[in-house]
């Protein structure tokens, strides 16, 4: 059966005003599954006026107030979580279990930004004159756009809203077009727990139609979006044109960095895991590894035995399974080409390799060695379950290969030495480096990329200041009692 979703607009749900929809299909299955209304530039418009208006009224709000909408919403989540990961793993083609971290972290995500309503200050600054005080407001920008992508679609709904709403900011989503729904479910608890119209507005639709409106429109302050590097160029030229801020989450080619001491099983897990997790498909994963030589054949015999267990499938066929299918065949493709050219350039194919012979677009875990820094496959975001590796000898070597890259997202060490993991450490240049473990953030952490990864970041205390401005007010006083 068809499931049909609507745009939540002001407080109400409603098609798009031209009518028109367009389907999601499931990936493990290629059966279309929801019909979503496809949003026009006027709906645009009218999602972005309704968060305008909206906008003073709810920054007059007591932060904490503010706060406590964001719990009732976190609640509303939890109530329904089997329904919404079931939504997301339909749609994307994450596994139920993925699924349900997913839309957990979500709620206690909301929960730890709601928290933030008494804690976030302004400051006092000394001043050179007598009779003078210098005060520093922190407010909200405005209206928020947020455009989402398709892999954690529910989170990033509320690692934008989250901390946009508890300062003020109300805001406008765009779901991706390949997973929209789950939005919708979301937008139904924000109707439920009666926030305030126009505070939180949903619309459906594809990038290249509206999202330039969702980047200039002169109503808007602050763009926030998550996706390719590609599109993050545009909507920052959109966003150009009437110098709305941009905080920009792009791709990453994170590198995973393996030390002759390393505990190799350790490595070769926690490679592994972030490899595979949601099919691959992840801006933090591990995405070239660099073994050293003296340990290459024991690593990789342990990576090619841990890789090989791992089992893939429908998740609503099999709840066991360590992965889906990839988002769509245009992913699938994109994969496929890369190993082929990884191969055509001297790659060696240790295992999988092909894309599998079934309904659904799935690609085998894949190993390939002999890899180099001048491949595709080693510069590109590959999007899927494919490790390639190369060996170097000495640590300035690896620290060279690893910075070798337009991207600085994520980064990860093997060792068991401190001195070596912090000279690597102070000579990585990304975002983020973990160190013994599988690349995943925290929510109290800042999740924030290098070079063309993007600009500014989102989590934690940092994070929150993405959507606040500063007002400096300069306070002279006589004498006179």
């Amino acid at each position: 059966m068809i499931k049909h979703y609507q745009m939540y607009i002001n407080g109400e749900f409603s098609p798009s005003v031209s009518n028109r929809t367009f389907a999601v299909y499931n990936p493990a299955t290629e059966q279309m599954i929801f019909e979503v209304p496809r949003a026009t530039i006027e709906d645009v418009k009218r999602a972005i006026t309704a968060a305008d208006q909206a906008q003073p009224d709810w920054e007059q709000l007591p932060a904490v107030e503010r706060g406590r909408y964001l719990h009732l919403i976190a609640d509303g989540i939890r109530a329904r979580a089997a329904e919404i990961a079931e939504t997301i793993s339909l749609e994307m083609g994450k596994t139920l279990s993925l699924a349900t971290v997913e839309v957990n972290f979500t709620a206690d995500y909301l929960d730890y930004m709601a928290e933030w309503a008494r804690r976030y200050e302004g400051e006092i600054i000394q001043s050179d004159r007598r009779n003078e005080h210098i005060l520093l407001y922190k407010k909200a920008i405005g209206v928020v756009t947020g455009i989402l992508p398709w892999n954690f679609p529910f989170f990033l709904i509320a690692r934008k809203a989250g901390p946009a709403l508890v300062t003020g900011n109300t805001i406008v989503i765009k779901p991706s077009e390949e997973s929209p729904n789950n939005a919708a479910l979301f937008a139904d608890i924000v109707h439920k727990v009666g926030l305030p119209k126009g505070v939180f507005n949903l619309v459906t639709g594809f990038g290249d139609e509206i999202g330039e409106e969702l980047s200039a429109n002169e109503k808007v302050g602050m763009v926030s979006f998550t996706g390719s590097q590609l599109t993050g160029q545009k909507v920052m030229a959109a966003a150009s044109q009437n110098i709305i801020k941009v905080n920009l989450e792009l791709g990453g080619k994170a590198p995973a960095i393996v030390l002759a001491d390393a505990d190799l099983d350790l490595a070769a897990e926690a490679i592994v895991n972030s490899r595979i997790i949601n099919s691959g498909q992840v801006c933090n994963c591990a995405e070239r590894v660099y073994v050293q030589r003296s340990v290459k054949a024991a690593f990789l015999a342990k990576l090619v035995e841990k890789m090989q267990a791992v089992s893939y499938g429908d998740p609503f066929a099999n709840s066991a399974i360590d992965m889906g299918p990839l988002v769509n065949q245009k992913g699938l493709l994109k994969v496929k080409a890369l190993v082929e050219n990884a191969v055509a350039e001297g790659g060696q194919i240790v295992l999988g390799g092909n894309v599998v012979d079934q309904t659904g677009y799935y690609f085998e875990p894949t190993i390939i060695d002999n890899a180099n820094n001048t491949m595709a496959i080693m510069r590109s975001e590959i999007f899927g379950p494919v490790i390639p590796i190369a060996t170097f000898d000495t640590l300035d070597e690896a620290i060279t290969l690893a910075n070798d890259c337009e991207y600085g997202l994520t980064s990860s060490i093997y060792t068991q030495n401190l001195n070596l993991a912090m000279k690597l450490i102070s000579r990585l240049k990304f975002g983020e480096t973990y160190v013994n473990r599988e690349n995943f953030e925290a929510m109290q952490g800042y999740h924030a990329g290098w070079r063309k990864s993007g600009i500014g970041g989102a989590d934690g205390k940092h994070g929150l200041a993405e959507y606040l401005q500063t007002q400096v007010v300069y306070l002279q006083f006589g004498d006179e009692l």
